[in-house]
């Protein structure tokens, strides 16, 4: 049955009964008394509001009936920090403090207005001071806010110890594991990370938070098998892990265990909802197996859920350059650079298909593009010089050639290019010596000179020249 005396206690209890309770006691009329929590409900409610004048009078009245209420103080010096009257708010937390010395809530108000007023070492010296102060759950509040603040003032070696010591008191406490795993690799201190987390696994082995922070450690020192045993503890414990999952495959990607990190991958996507990182990384290994068909269908997967992440395109241009396809290389190479029109490697890309292609004119304008994208990138340079060359236009070869030092310096790099251009032109001993300044700068990149022509490396004076300085 229907309770009339429920419905008049919910009456009773509704804000807009107790905002005309409030709106009585304001004009002075008798309305009986309004205890300190429904002022506090009326305070939060023009505060919510965005009416900072009202809060702060209904803040004044309640005041008048509690004067030494340190909620009611609290409030207001919250309203007042809200709109950046930091000095009003630091007098009215100077007053609650006469009636409440140790309340976090205020210790922390205080170390925010401080933080916002840049005075992170005021604000750092406040919290450490008052620490000691308290325990337990208020004490891990404090010592994280304190190291936001070191955080904000770029101690982050001190933002780290802060977080040991919270670890030191509640060694489940998600929120300082996560950071501690950051601050960990950020401050190179991996190794001290390990010794932390160890002993926290040696106490309480079914802290997963503690393994992936292990795992993660053993990772950023690059050891990367223990990594992996570290994070298949924290994936037994929990097997909803997901970044666990996802730092063991990168660890198996570095060992080279393209396999492993495949079952990895294909776990990740049975507990998580599919993302275009892990189809790309899945789509990785497989090409790493030379596997390109699986690739594609991984990196396809990719573009589906991310269609305009260009590198995804470009890496199944890559696929099908490996196999030979050059037109459905074209095609993906030129979708990647209509994403990004100013990525000058994605031109180099659709030119060297065109080369092979055997279209030619069309090759030369994409290395063009490149140069007048990256005029300082040294690869570009080669990619047009080596095609003019190709091409057979050896006195635009050598022209360019000029250009590109003018733009990157005189590298090895275009000598053994020009070199070759000379060749071609006749010019055999002006040849020979920009072959030799190449061979003396740069030995292990006589492969660019001996892809342009075979046939140049077994003339004598070139073989010698090659075989004295094998011989250096």
């Amino acid at each position: 049955m229907f309770d009339d005396d429920d419905f008049f206690d919910d009456e009773e209890n509704s804000l807009e009964y107790l905002l005309k309770r409030y709106e009585s006691v304001k004009s002075g009329q008798t309305g009986g008394m309004m205890d300190e929590e429904e002022f506090e409900r009326v305070i939060e409610h023009y505060f919510h509001c965005g009416n900072e004048e009202q809060a702060l009078l209904a803040c004044d009245i309640a005041r008048t009936y509690y004067p030494f209420s340190a909620s009611i103080l609290l409030l207001r010096a919250e309203i007042l920090t809200q709109s950046q009257k930091f000095g009003q708010a630091l007098k009215v937390l100077d007053d609650l403090e006469q009636y409440d010395q140790n309340n976090i809530d205020a210790v922390l108000l205080r170390s925010d207005i401080l933080v916002s007023q840049f005075k992170y070492d005021q604000a750092a010296a406040l919290l450490e001071q008052k620490a000691e102060h308290f325990a337990g759950r208020d004490l891990i509040d404090l010592l994280l806010e304190l190291s936001d603040v070191y955080d904000e003032c770029e101690e982050f070696d001190a933002v780290f110890e802060t977080l040991k010591r919270i670890v030191k008191i509640d060694k489940r406490n998600d929120e300082a594991l996560q950071k501690l795993c950051f601050w960990a690799d950020f401050t190179e201190r991996n190794e001290e990370s390990v010794a932390l987390h160890t002993a926290l696994t040696d106490e309480d082995p079914y802290n997963s938070l503690a393994w992936f922070n292990l795992g993660a450690a053993y990772q950023g020192l690059k050891m990367y098998e223990k990594a992996i045993d570290a994070y298949e503890y924290c994936v037994v414990i929990d097997e909803t892990f997901e970044f666990a999952y996802r730092n063991m495959a990168d660890a198996y990607m570095r060992l080279r265990w393209y396999e492993k990190a495949i079952e990895v991958l294909e776990k990740h996507l049975e507990i998580a909802k599919g993302e275009d990182l892990i189809f790309e990384a899945i789509g990785y290994c497989w090409e790493k197996k030379k596997n390109f068909t699986k690739a594609r269908h991984y990196y396809r997967q990719a573009s589906q859920l991310n269609p305009k992440d260009d590198i995804i395109f470009f890496k199944i241009g890559e696929t099908y350059a490996r196999e030979q396809q050059w037109e459905k290389a074209v095609k993906s190479y030129s979708v990647a650079l209509h994403l990004n029109k100013d990525n000058a490697a994605y031109c180099v890309a659709i030119g060297n298909c065109l080369m092979e292609l055997n279209v030619t004119k069309e090759a030369l304008v994409c290395y063009l593009n490149a140069v007048r994208l990256k005029p300082g990138n040294k690869s570009t340079w080669i990619s047009l010089v080596r095609g003019l060359y190709l091409v057979g236009y050896y006195d635009e070869a050598l022209t360019q050639i000029e250009v590109a030092r003018e733009h990157c310096g005189d590298k090895p790099d275009f000598r053994y290019i020009q070199a070759a251009a000379l060749m071609e032109l006749g010019k055999t001993k002006e040849a020979t010596l920009q072959l030799e300044h190449a061979l003396k700068e740069a030995p292990t990149k006589l492969k660019l000179f001996s892809e342009l022509n075979p046939e140049y490396i077994r003339r004598a004076a070139v073989a010698e020249l090659i075989s004295k300085h094998k011989k250096r």
